[in-house]
């Protein structure tokens, strides 16, 4: 083939000096059409000059515009050798023609730097551009998203007047779409006196690759009512953008387009299709299309096989990756990214090693993203060494490596060694402090985190909002409300940008240091809430008992069409036990097979607590009977808790013998029962628990409260006189007793669950640890300031009438957070009205 094409050239240059000008003319253009490679052309080069014919400026033009079509780089710089050698003894038009080609050359090879120094070349030399000119220097710099330089391309557009040129105007729409600018694109179409398809497709896909996916169908929708028909790149590029909405009826009411108009499914439609039915969640339409599909494609496999292991379905995944291996194209990199995440997520380590055996063998381990994955799937396999082995491989550690690293020893619970990691990284940014501190909130080291967070902020080390979503978490599970508004205000005072997530984070953080004004605040300021944003809030309610709150909330988001999920259902169903609305809670519970969710074992308990602390035990019992599923020791707890309160020892009896069963190691059972027993006066029966209770080695839990004053936990344990202010706690107590008595307060001496007289029942009773903690809190704190008490148990009968009464008599808020809910004390009433 190659000595042909020689040939040709040396056989056309002997006759082209012989012939007359036409047949020269067509005898070169065919010569120079056969030159594929830059050695042909520098053999024809050599046959022109032999013959004489380099002095023919049309010859030397038609050289430089070939080595530009070749567009490599070395067939452009020999070209522009040429061009620069002669450029004096050409005419200007012949100067610009070759100067366009070079542009272009260099455009389409990729290196926009050479177009644009090219461009200001010619300038320079006095050559004016044309309208050819722009489109193909706008071409480079979008090639590297030259923004500044391409307005400087756009301003000599509209000083020579071609700014309605409808080739070079829609130009300047794809390089402001492919540089972020859209903005600018738009205003450019909006300008178009005349717009093509092109104009339209390429607004649209400028849409759709960026984050405005609902412009980009919008547009398609103007498009086609202006009577422009779409192609099938305006199609692909308005899929890309239903994928993106995850609409699935916005996408099918597109896609319905293409049997309208006719147009014909290609391979880069039929993925785009199956890419957008993956990710709305119609996985078997996705699969029957790729079914369907005969000349399947690399690029479509690895369409479905990503969107496969990105929904969680694993299995699915590395079916798809037997039928590439038994019979499909050969894997490449983006295909094991995504099987090797597939075995990762099933911890199937044979698969992996599978997965990692074909990347040795095929020479892609060198690619970081391969590296990476390959650890984590290592490290999520249990098998840290070998991830190790894997990372000290690798030429290349990125960001993610040393990330995949840290995070997966974090994982597996040896957060020394994610220590040693992290302290190894040569230069620490937000990103591996994120991942740290992450790790450190999901293994529950809350302070940890903070602590790191303080040592992040010590560094200079900016925060950004995964930082904040980290430190909110650890901040509402340590329940410290001056920690939660300080965290609220650092994340004001720096400008960190709260998307739907962080405040979604600042919502539950707020609610579980006992601050619902404020997790309301942030809620109420939200622009756009999704589900867990609601569920967010919901559980606000929730935890305040506020029953009718969250009810209203749960009705106001589907009013805005939000589709609640299973938690959600959990956290408003919880909501109506705390308040005691029965009637909502069982309406509520008969909505979640409207919405497409069947009840879980989860719906059922809170339902069973619904019931019973409403009284309804029988009803409770009948439900724990009907449920599709076994009950487990969780829902026979909720009935056995209700047993304690409406004093049933049968029914409380029966549901201690299946938690028994179910669950034997749950020593809170006998205790609880014990109780009941006391309860009832039935001491020979407390007796045998508590003697039960012996044998297993099981104690009972006491009763512990706890409060923070200046910064210092205060803990107290009922009957536990061992603080050092005890003394004055003592007086205080006493104090308070005879204020409360002359008030009218009785204790209630049935919270008194031993056999003793009633003299030391009061005694006892007033050694309850949230009454220590509450007198310590009126003791140590200025007179205007809220107590906060942490209990680790319920919160009995004749505490929360103590706590009451505190709030009235001695004008301060009372918050107490059990192990249930929050208790909100103001002016002698409490936020749950009595029902907890």
């Amino acid at each position: 083939m190659a000595s042909s094409l020689c040939l040709s050239p040396l056989l056309s240059a002997t006759q082209i000096k012989e012939a007359d000008p036409m047949t020269k003319d067509s005898c070169l253009n065919e010569s120079l059409r056969c030159c594929k490679t830059l050695n042909q052309l520098k053999q024809l080069h050599c046959q022109i000059t032999k013959n004489g014919l380099d002095q023919i400026p049309s010859t030397l033009t038609k050289l430089v515009n070939a080595g530009a079509e070749i567009a490599s780089p070395e067939s452009l710089d020999y070209a522009r050798k040429a061009f620069e050698l002669f450029k004096e003894d050409v005419r200007s038009d012949d100067a610009l023609f070759m100067l366009n080609s070079l542009i272009r050359g260099y455009s389409s090879a990729g290196l926009g730097r050479e177009a644009i120094l090219l461009y200001v070349r010619m300038l320079v030399l006095g050559v004016t551009p044309n309208h050819y000119t722009f489109p193909f220097v706008l071409s480079g710099c979008t090639k590297i998203a030259a923004f500044c330089e391409g307005i400087q391309v756009h301003g000599s557009v509209v000083k020579m007047g071609l700014e309605e040129d409808v080739f070079i105007q829609n130009c300047l729409i794809h390089f402001y779409a492919e540089c972020g600018h859209m903005d600018h694109g738009h205003k450019v179409f909006e300008g178009m006196s005349e717009r093509n398809v092109v104009s339209w497709t390429s607004l649209i896909c400028g849409y759709a690759r960026g984050d405005r996916p609902k412009e980009a169908v919008s547009l398609f929708f103007e498009m086609v009512e202006a009577g422009i028909r779409p192609s099938s790149v305006t199609m692909v590029c308005v899929i890309s953008a239903c994928a993106k909405l995850r609409d699935l009826d916005m996408g099918e009411r597109v896609c319905a387009y293409i049997g309208e108009l006719g147009l014909k499914l290609n391979k880069v439609m039929v993925n785009a299709l199956v890419d957008m039915y993956m990710k709305c969640g119609a996985i078997d339409a996705a699969k029957r299309l790729f079914d369907e599909c005969v000349d399947r494609n690399l690029v479509l496999y690895n369409t479905i096989l990503s969107n496969y292991a990105r929904q969680g379905l694993a299995r699915e995944a590395l079916a798809i990756l037997d039928e590439m291996l038994q019979q499909g194209p050969r894997p490449d990199r983006v295909t094991m990214l995504s099987a090797i995440s597939a075995s990762a997520q099933l911890v199937d380590l044979f698969y992996g090693k599978v997965c990692h055996g074909y990347v040795i063998r095929n020479g892609l381990e060198g690619w970081d993203s391969i590296g990476n994955v390959i650890i984590d799937m290592y490290m999520k396999c249990g098998k840290p060494e070998m991830a190790c082995r894997v990372f000290d491989l690798m030429s290349n550690k990125t960001v993610v490596s040393w990330n995949s690293l840290t995070a997966g020893f974090i994982r597996n619970g040896d957060v020394e060694s994610a220590w040693e990691v992290f302290n190894q990284i040569p230069e620490r940014n937000a990103v591996f402090w994120n991942t740290m501190i992450s790790g450190l909130v999901q293994k529950s080291l809350f302070e940890d985190a903070i602590e790191l967070f303080r040592e992040m902020q010590g560094e200079g080390i900016k925060a950004d909002r995964v930082t904040m979503m980290g430190i909110a978490s650890a901040c509402g599970y340590l329940g410290a409300p001056e920690l939660a508004k300080w965290v609220h205000t650092y994340i004001e005072k720096n400008g960190i940008p709260c998307d739907m997530r962080l405040n979604t984070a600042l919502v539950d953080m707020f609610a579980r240091c006992g601050d619902p004004q404020s997790a309301m605040q942030v809620f109420n300021k939200m622009t756009e809430r999704d589900v867990s944003a609601w569920t967010a809030a919901i559980g606000t309610m929730a935890m305040e008992g506020n029953g009718e709150g969250a009810t209203g909330l749960f009705n106001q988001m589907l009013i805005q069409g939000v589709k609640p999920d299973v938690v959600l259902f959990v956290q408003v169903l919880t909501a109506c036990s705390h308040g005691g609305q029965v009637e909502q809670g069982l309406h509520i519970f008969s909505l979640m097979e409207d919405h497409g969710i069947s009840p879980q074992i989860e719906h059922y308990g809170c339902m069973v607590d619904l019931l019973g602390r409403a009284g309804l035990l029988r009803e409770a019992f009948d439900l724990i009977k009907s449920m599709p599923m076994e009950p487990n020791d969780v829902v026979w707890g909720s009935l056995l808790a209700a047993c304690r309160v409406h004093k049933n020892v049968e029914m409380a009896t029966y549901a201690a013998e299946r938690i028994n069963e179910l669950a034997p190691q749950r020593a809170g059972v006998h205790v609880l029962l014990s109780n009941i027993y006391a309860s009832a006066g039935k001491w020979t029966d407390v007796a045998r628990v508590r003697l039960n209770l012996r044998e297993k080695g099981v104690r009972k839990v006491p009763g512990s409260s706890s409060v923070q004053v200046n910064g210092v936990i205060h803990e107290f344990t009922s009957g536990d006189e061992s603080h050092p202010e005890m003394t004055h706690i003592a007086l205080m107590l006493q104090e308070m007793n005879c204020r409360f008595s002359d008030a009218g307060h009785i204790p209630d001496l049935s919270n008194v669950l031993l056999d003793v007289d009633e003299q030391e029942k009061e005694y006892l009773l007033s050694r309850h640890s949230e009454k220590l903690a509450i007198a310590f809190g009126l003791i140590a704190t200025g007179r205007s300031m809220p107590i906060r008490v942490v209990k680790n148990l319920r919160m009995c009968s004749d505490c929360h009438s103590f706590a009451k009464m505190a709030s009235i008599i001695y004008n301060r808020e009372i918050i107490v957070r059990d192990n249930n809910r929050f208790h909100f004390f103001r002016q002698g009433l409490c936020s749950c009205c009595d029902y907890w």
